[in-house]
């Protein structure tokens, strides 16, 4: 069986998870948010969904262990608990 071809995504500051897998995650925001200082975009969103809280807590996770972090807080609009909003050190 063949490998399925890599999907190139639209590097803007939006990272929407709800098309992949919850396992890659852990690497996907990472990397995402690499490629997003790298383009010096330095505010992202990223959307979790409400759900039962799970991706949302792993997102967390994975932010409170990154060192461009500089903060991040769930979005304040209608979708509150759907998005959590990165700040990304400039340095």
């Amino acid at each position: 069986m063949e490998e399925p071809e890599p999907v190139e995504l639209p590097i803007d500051g939006t990272l929407d998870l709800h098309t992949f897998s919850p396992r890659d995650v852990k690497d996907l925001v990472p990397e995402y948010l690499r490629e997003c200082r790298r383009r010096r975009i330095f505010s992202a969103r990223i959307i979790h969904g409400k759900g039962i809280g799970a991706l949302r807590e792993t997102v967390h996770a994975v932010l409170k262990d990154l060192p461009e972090v500089e903060s991040f807080h769930l979005a304040g609009d209608s979708s509150s608990w759907g998005a959590t909003v990165v700040e990304l050190r400039r340095d």
